[in-house]
């Protein structure tokens, strides 16, 4: 199912929870919404569900403007953070209820009902566990049950709102690999709530940027950490740093010397440097970047350092090999291998 966002503001007692927001959405595709608290991500998932309704725009499931349409006629799967199963009932009951609960008319026989929730059990790797309750499975399996829930009522629109929030990091990345996997295979229209940017980069087919109620940027996950279209969305992706700089000559500068960066078409005046710390060379030219060392710490099989950068006040970081001697007060001379500028405003 193809659904369309189309210049959606949704308020809250007058205050704009979402600005003006529209996105495309394509049949099949597991798209994230990812964002810090706060940034509309979840109004947007709501709006989506029938939970909400818009204040001014419309949603289209297809070609059909769906805004005022219930949650049921929607045929929304909803998948939230703390699992929402019912303790009262076996993990086949839970999986069973949407289906059991549908009018007369619609309600499949109680073994197809039987049979298709089996099947889901299977698919999501919980064969054995039907006659258990939600206490006496782990957190990853709770979810996992939550998937299979929304997934027997064959809905349009699968929605995940922070699925993995509540799970410990191991158990995160092992469900992450597992829903994509899970996705590849049923081809659901999929919108995945997070604010981890490891979690969506890692899943989705295109990743949505929000903050303040804004989309910041729409694009596959590579492109959008390689060429972030705004400084919140460099500084949100991936770690990085950011450096002020002046533009002259065609070349950066910074505290009055000049760090061997070509500024491109960039116009002379104040800019802002922002690149990652893996994307840095060591050297010993004249024309670079010096600091001197503040902190270090450990990040995986790299050292991560803090540098005050010579001639200002500002700090950066940089990786280095875990090997390297560089201790407090060192001094080091390095310049990005891929930076981006962005206006001083």
């Amino acid at each position: 199912m193809e659904v369309r966002v189309q210049n959606v503001r949704k308020e809250f007692d007058r205050f704009p929870a979402l600005h003006d927001v529209s996105l495309d959405i394509v049949s099949g595709e597991l798209i994230a919404l990812l964002g810090p608290s706060g940034s509309g991500k979840t109004t947007l998932l709501r709006l989506i569900a029938g939970l909400e309704t818009p204040t001014t725009g419309a949603i289209f499931f297809g070609d059909t403007d769906a805004s005022e349409w219930s949650v049921q006629r929607r045929n929304i799967g909803f998948v939230f953070q703390h699992y929402a199963l019912f303790r009262h009932m076996t993990i086949l009951e839970n999986i069973s209820f949407g289906l059991s609960v549908r009018p007369r008319s619609t309600r499949p026989p109680a073994k197809e009902i039987r049979r298709r929730a089996m099947e889901l059990l299977d698919l999501v790797q919980l064969c054995g566990l039907e006659k258990r309750y939600p206490n006496q499975l782990s957190g990853g399996q709770r979810q996992r049950v939550a998937l299979a829930r929304a997934l027997a009522i064959e809905p349009s629109v699968l929605l995940l709102d922070e699925p993995f929030g509540a799970l410990d990091a191991q158990v995160r990345r092992e469900l992450r690999k597992w829903l994509r996997e899970l996705h590849d295979r049923t081809g659901h229209t999929t919108v995945f709530v997070t604010h981890d940017q490891e979690e969506a980069i890692e899943l989705s087919d295109r990743l949505c940027v929000m903050s303040q109620g804004r989309i910041e940027q729409i694009g596959k996950p590579d492109r959008v950490y390689d060429h972030p279209s705004s400084p919140f969305v460099f500084g949100f992706i991936g770690s990085s740093s950011e450096l002020p700089v002046t533009v002259e000559n065609h070349e950066l500068w910074v505290g009055g010397h000049a760090i061997g960066i070509p500024a491109g078409d960039t116009p002379p005046g104040q800019a802002r440097l922002f690149f990652r710390p893996h994307d840095v060379d060591l050297i010993e030219a004249d024309a670079s970047l010096t600091g001197v060392v503040s902190a270090t710490r450990r990040v995986g099989g790299t050292r991560r350092v803090e540098l005050g950068i010579g001639g200002s006040d500002h700090k950066v970081e940089i990786d280095l090999p875990f090997d390297h001697p560089a201790g407090e007060k060192t001094r080091l001379a390095f310049r990005p291998r891929r930076w981006t500028l962005f206006p001083a405003a």
